[in-house]
């Protein structure tokens, strides 16, 4: 009779102690999901500090296309917006919308010669090259943190702790919707 209650007691001490470590697991490899995150946002926040500045550069020395200096500034600031009070989906929506626009605004820097011999230009834009890199690298980091994260809360039998304190699967960045056809640029010839 001793000797089956400690045995119980010895399986449940195992199970205990692999619960509490396995919950340990998830508490630290979440928070290293949300320092990726901190670090994506760094980088958006370094490229919404260079959109200003490139967007002064361009209407400086070309007076191109309104809707395009609108459809960056709304961009920028409903990404302060998602910043301040969204989801992290709808930071990452924000976030795609900046881009995009980003995209139209540097297309349309191509149809003005006089812009790209510009100096200052030529700096802002590789800075802003630079920040998309650095985007890019901290998106992907994201995304490998995110990974063995989602492994562990999926599989037995980590995913009972999972489960029972409330874990729930991260979201991956992917890409655009079209994101897999090429741009076109259309310098205005037949």
């Amino acid at each position: 009779m001793k000797k089956g209650w400690l045995i119980a007691l010895a399986v449940v001490a195992v199970i205990g102690f692999w619960g509490v470590g396995t919950y340990n697991s998830l508490v630290s490899m979440n928070v290293g999901i949300d320092t990726s995150w901190s670090q994506v946002q760094v980088q958006y926040q370094r490229r919404f500090d260079l959109i200003p500045n490139l967007v002064e550069t361009v209407k400086g020395v070309a007076n191109f296309e309104k809707s395009t200096y609108v459809a960056v500034t709304e961009a920028r600031s409903a990404w302060a917006k998602a910043m301040q009070s969204g989801t992290r989906s709808e930071q990452i929506a924000a976030t795609d919308n900046v881009q995009s626009a980003l995209s139209r605004l540097l297309v349309t820097v191509e149809n003005y010669p006089q812009l790209k011999a510009n100096e200052n230009f030529k700096e802002l834009q590789a800075q802003i090259e630079g920040t998309e890199n650095r985007v890019s690298v901290a998106r992907k980091d994201f995304n490998e943190s995110i990974q063995p994260y989602n492994i562990k809360i999926q599989t037995f039998p980590s995913s009972l702790v999972a489960r029972l304190f409330g874990f729930e699967k991260g979201a991956f960045f992917g890409s655009q919707a079209g994101a897999e056809s090429a741009p076109k640029v259309n310098f205005g010839t037949p």
